[in-house]
């Protein structure tokens, strides 16, 4: 500040000098308009003078930007962060587009979301020259949701209204505040498309919040506007003209068209007709050799899930490992079988992800045999990708849920001897894949330094088993030598009448979160936590040996009550934690 005020003043001195010294001269000597030559000089000099004093008023700008870093940035804010991203979003709304599910043909949206302004931009073409609605659902339904109608009318004019649903019935007007705003629309060829936004939390007891993690949209669309020379405008009933659609609204990874891989190099590892048993869940493991007939290293830039139309409801998830290079198999004959009955032929192809995809994810049905297509890019990358997961180990030592909690909490916590032999200059995380099973209702994971929260890697405060995604970062999140994490799963067993262990089984349950980055390490790939034996052991009050299968039945047999009670396990490390954010401060 000092050195702009300074600047400023010098810059002042400099440039009003010349004029107070023409004026005090010309007041002196005044100049006789016959004398000709010198009457052109004078007048030459008085321009150059007078310009200078104007340029004086118009050089603040220019000065703060040479002499001030504090001013540059703030520049740079404004123009980059407001103006250019406000003109991209007005322009090219395509940061994240969807065709809702069923209407494909009717209905599509679009929309971006500016963390920096804490709002969300939709853009929603519907084929309909009626009112057309798009809503935020707490639960799926109707019930409680805040939606937007809106509509244009034939002499363009744009309407937008702010309704909240109290349940099946036509949605009232929204009586607090007008949290809904229409930034533009028309109606054109059959097809009515409008812009509006809303802030992402309006802190308005009749709105939802839109959070990270999985959000449900609800949406309609009547054949005639509404009309908005009545008293009370009212809905017309839409009948069948609704559906719904569950999209994690904040961190949607748009993926790409097939077309954008045309003439790349691919190759498959798929099932070849397996026959699923009819046992409840199954994990089945199988050895794949990657392709050696490539002379030079290349990159797998994209995969495509390939899962059999028919057996979307059977599969639950595909896991691709890399194995450890110390791994040997018979190329003429890889392991193949359930993974529990080749365990040890396997295990050292178990830790290491190399992708993940879970039910609700995107998928591509082909053929009748599941698995994964590598697209194989022409150019050598600069990094490779890596997989860093964190949570729980999934058995009965690290997860044990009594029935009928309604918010049942279990943390995590991964110490900086972790992370003490990342680069100096950090890894990049891109993005977050939370996984639980059915009981699950939030994941996250803080990064911590010092002992203190830095900020979320990913928080998915609404999870839904049925719609897992690779969720997509706003942008990178460095991670340094010393960091921590901690992970926390948050689990609701109210409809449930029996406890709930870890496990592989979807009845059983996880706490995983993970996270894909760059550049790959090669000495870390998954850090979760586990209780101690001897912590089970006294809480089960017994010194004999125990496992997996001893603790799974001594707890599924103990009863449970609103009143019970259990001895805590050891306290993970403490941290400080993040300010709240939110409406109720």
């Amino acid at each position: 500040m000092t050195a702009m005020v300074l600047m400023r003043a010098l810059f002042f001195i400099c440039l009003q000098c010349p004029n107070n010294i023409y004026r005090i001269y010309i007041t002196n000597f005044p100049n006789i308009k016959s004398e000709n030559i010198e009457y052109v000089i004078v007048r030459l000099i008085q321009a150059i003078v007078f310009s200078l004093a104007i340029l004086n008023y118009s050089i603040s700008f220019y000065v703060f930007i040479i002499s001030s870093s504090r001013f540059r940035r703030q520049v740079k804010y404004v123009l980059v962060k407001k103006c250019w991203k406000r003109c991209m979003q007005w322009h090219y709304l395509t940061n994240n587009q969807v065709a809702p599910q069923n209407v494909e043909s009717f209905t599509d949206l679009w929309w971006t979301v500016d963390d920096a302004e804490k709002e969300i931009t939709f853009e929603y073409h519907v084929k309909s020259t009626g009112w057309i609605a798009l809503g935020i659902s707490p639960a799926g339904g109707m019930k409680g949701a805040d939606i937007a109608v809106e509509w244009v009318e034939t002499s363009g004019k744009v309407y937008l209204q702010d309704r909240h649903a109290v349940g099946n019935t036509r949605p009232i007007l929204d009586n607090t505040t007008q949290d809904w705003f229409v930034l533009q629309g028309r109606e054109k060829d059959g097809l009515t498309a409008i812009r509006f936004k809303r802030l992402l939390d309006t802190c308005d007891s009749m709105d939802v919040p839109i959070k990270s993690g999985t959000n449900i949209l609800i949406y309609a669309y009547g054949l005639v506007d509404l009309d908005s020379n009545q008293s009370e405008i009212d809905i017309i009933y839409h009948d069948t003209r609704r559906n719904t659609r569950i999209i994690p609204l904040r961190s949607y990874a748009d993926p790409p068209s097939d077309e954008k891989f045309n003439g790349l190099d691919t190759f498959e590892f798929r099932l070849n007709n397996y026959l699923v048993p009819s046992t409840g869940t199954t994990y089945h493991c199988k050895i794949y050799k990657v392709p050696n007939k490539y002379p030079v290293k290349r990159h797998a830039i994209a995969h495509k899930i390939l899962v059999d139309s028919q057996n979307t409801d059977l599969i639950h998830h595909l896991d691709l490992y890399e194995c450890d290079p110390m791994a040997t198999f018979n190329d003429e004959k890889l392991p193949d079988d359930l993974c529990d009955d080749i365990y040890d032929e396997v295990k050292l192809c178990s830790s290491n992800f190399a992708t993940v995809w879970a039910v609700g994810g995107d998928i591509v049905t082909r053929r009748d045999n599941s698995g994964i297509r590598f697209y194989l890019g022409n150019k050598h990358r600069k990094h490779d990708l890596g997989f860093l997961t964190l949570g729980i180990r999934a058995d009965p030592f690290g997860l044990a849920i009594p029935l009928r909690v309604d918010r049942f909490t279990i943390d995590s916590y991964c110490p900086s001897e972790a992370s003490r032999n990342f680069p100096k200059s950090g890894i990049n995380v891109i993005f977050a894949l939370p996984h639980t099973h059915l009981q699950g209702a939030s994941i996250w994971t803080k990064l911590i330094g010092n002992n203190t929260a830095i900020q979320y890697l990913f928080n998915a405060e609404t999870y839904d088993f049925n719609y897992q995604f690779q969720n997509r970062l706003p942008k990178p999140i460095k991670l340094y030598p010393g960091d921590s994490f901690a992970t926390r799963c948050i689990y609701n067993t109210m409809n449930k009448n029996v406890s709930t262990v870890g496990g592989e089984r979807t009845r059983d349950e996880m706490c995983l979160h993970m996270f894909t980055y760059y550049p790959r390490m090669n000495d870390l790939y998954t850090c979760v936590t586990i209780n101690d034996k001897s912590a089970w052991q006294d809480i089960m009050n017994t010194s004999s040996s125990i496992d997996n299968k001893i603790i799974k039945e001594w707890f599924l047999a103990k009863t449970w009550t609103s009143e019970s009670k259990i001895q805590c396990l050891p306290v993970l490390p403490t941290y400080e934690d993040l300010k709240p954010e939110g409406c109720n401060l």
